[in-house]
This record gives C-alpha cells, structure tokens and sequence, in this order.
C-alpha cells in the first residue's frame, strides 16, 4: 500500500509559468478527450496527492440585497427570486457553524456575503469571524465583494488564510454578464489582497451560456496573472429562476454545461496552473458520481461539502463519504502549520 500511494506523487512538479497564450490554451482544449486528461493527470500528480481532496464549507453569513446586477445571481437586488436579504449573522453563529464544519472533516471554512463591498462598520466582526475560525486550527476564506488596500490589511492582520473574488467569465463576455463592476476592478480587489499578503482565491462560472473560446479567454486570464490564484474554483451555473441568465437559459441546451466539456475546462485550469487547488464548486449536485470521478482525474482537487452553497444546493456530506469511498479519495488534513499558528505552538 505505501509503494502504491508513493506512486502518486512523481517527484519533479511541472514548472509554473504565466506567459501562456491563446493558441496554446485553445489546442489544449482541442486534444482528443483521453489525451487531455492524461497528460491533466501527470501535471496534478507531479503537485499534489492524486489520492487527496480538500474538503471545505461555504456559509453565507449575509444573504441577499446585493446592488450588483449579476446575471447569474439570485442574491443581487435585480434578481425577481423572492429571496430575503438579511443582516450579517451574530459571531458566534458563525463560529457554532464553523465548528459543525471541522467536525463533518472540512479543512477550510469560507464565508460569503452579498456585498458589493464591505462597510468599515462591518469589519470588527468580520475579522472577530476570522480570528475565531483560526483558533479552531482550520484554513479562513472570505468573499465580501470589492475591498479597500486597508480592508485588506485589516483581513491580513487578522490571520485571513484566503480572500475569494471571481473574475467569473471571460473579459470579452464580462459586461454581457455584469454591469455595475467592472473587469478590470475584479483585477484591482485581487491586487489589494495579493498586496496584504492574502493568498487569492478565484475562478469563475462555466455554462453561462459562452463560448469555448470564452472559456479558453477565461482560462488565460486566470493562467497569465502575475501569480496564479492558490484556489480556482470553477462553478457551474445553476440557473436560478428569476435571475437574468436563469430567465434566459431556461429549457434551452444552454442550460447546462456539456459534462465533457466542463471536464475539459477543469483539466486545462490544472494543467496551466498545476501548482493551483482546483475546486469544483456550485453546480456539483446535479453531476454524476461518474462525472465527478472524471473532474477528480483531470486534476480537481477540492470540493464544497455540505448540503447548500450559500443559497444554492449542494451534494451533501453523506454523497460525498460514499463517493470517497468508492473511488479511494481521503480528506486532505489541514495545513500543520495553520494548525501550530492557531494553538500558539509557534
């Protein structure tokens, strides 16, 4: 058995570059479907443990009201979805959730809230909800919308691990989707918090209704940043009656992504960004064990547990321990180091 998992960590990790192009991108996306998931796999492999997956949990610690007008999003203001907005919840609901998290095996906790940005009003408890899931020994990730270099600092200095802002699709499709931000301030927030020291989060959504070579444009967005995101979660949409895109899609054949296709996106992401964790994110329940299986092979390696995405559905604790254990996978541990920080071992 330990002959067979050193196996699945070659020695020699791919080297990372962020000078890749177009044309290279888009003859990835174009390899016969075996070939790509092959040399997908050699590139995760060589990084990381083929037999690992990070668990994590995503709460929504402030639900609906959101100003933007994501066309995707049934928690923006513009959406007709009837969802009610809500204050920011109380700390140590946030933290008993926290807890609830660790104890089903997540490593990372994330919260989330329909801001457009947060108000400095807000930040004492926010970074009272960072401190406090730290102190459990697990890996902190915040996604609050657009945030201040000093926001930022104040997330740094209170031990923020990650810091989620999607670029969500390609810049060319970007304002088809959104209108009330812009590209480039996604690029600006993701600059603040690389500046803080925060490791960045972000990916985006797949079955908007785009075309591949929005995905590949996506793609190398992401792959061509001055340092690749440490987490690339790709999302697929879940269209949401009610909202722009969910209107729009609804009982076309643009309503769901193609599985092989969203395969072949999570394969391109792993193998230009090897050294990335690649997560598949919202639309995870409606895919198949065998679906799932592929995205594993092809390189992701996390996953959202639990049995809702901030508002959305999700596949839930029970699924994913069975399908772990049918194909062999285990619960990635928490960082050593996160967990010596948190205790004051060091």
């Amino acid at each position: 058995m330990i002959e067979t998992l050193e196996r699945l960590q070659p020695a020699t990790a791919p080297a990372v570059r962020n000078d890749w192009t177009h044309a290279e991108i888009a003859a990835l996306f174009e390899l016969p479907f075996p070939e790509l998931l092959f040399r997908a796999a050699e590139v995760h492999r060589a990084s990381h443990r083929a037999d690992e997956v990070q668990l994590s949990t995503l709460l929504s610690i402030k639900t609906g009201g959101c100003p933007e007008d994501c066309g995707y999003c049934n928690q923006s203001v513009h959406a007709e979805t009837g969802l009610k907005a809500t204050k920011l919840m109380d700390v140590r609901a946030v933290l008993q959730s926290a807890a609830q998290a660790k104890d089903n095996g997540s490593s990372r906790f994330c919260m989330g809230a329909a801001w457009r940005n947060p108000k400095d009003r807000d930040m004492p408890a926010i970074i009272e909800m960072v401190k406090g899931v730290r102190q459990m020994g697990m890996e902190t990730c915040m996604t609050l919308g657009m945030l201040t270099p000093s926001q930022a600092a104040q997330l740094a200095d209170a031990g923020l691990d990650y810091y989620n802002h999607n670029i969500d699709t390609s810049p060319e499709r970007y304002g088809e989707v959104i209108t009330t931000r812009s590209f480039q301030e996604r690029l600006d927030t993701l600059d603040h918090v690389r500046e803080a020291g925060i490791n960045v989060c972000c990916g985006g959504i797949v079955g908007m209704g785009e075309t591949r070579e929005d995905r590949v444009s996506f793609i190398h967005a992401l792959a061509t940043l001055p340092q690749h995101p440490e987490s690339v979660p790709v999302n697929a949409l879940v269209p949401v009656k009610g909202t722009v895109l969910g209107d729009m899609l609804a009982d076309t054949p643009l309503a769901k992504i193609d599985d092989i296709e969203f395969v072949r996106t999570v394969a391109v992401a792993r193998i230009t960004m090897p050294a990335s964790m690649v997560r598949l994110s919202a639309g995870r329940e409606s895919m198949s064990d065998a679906t799932q299986a592929l995205c594993f092979m092809a390189g992701a390696n996390s996953i959202f547990t639990g049995d809702k995405l901030l508002t959305t559905g999700n596949a839930g604790d029970d699924r994913d321990a069975a399908l772990f254990a049918r194909l062999g996978l285990r619960p990635m541990q928490v960082d050593a180091a996160v967990a010596e920080e948190a205790c004051g071992c060091c």
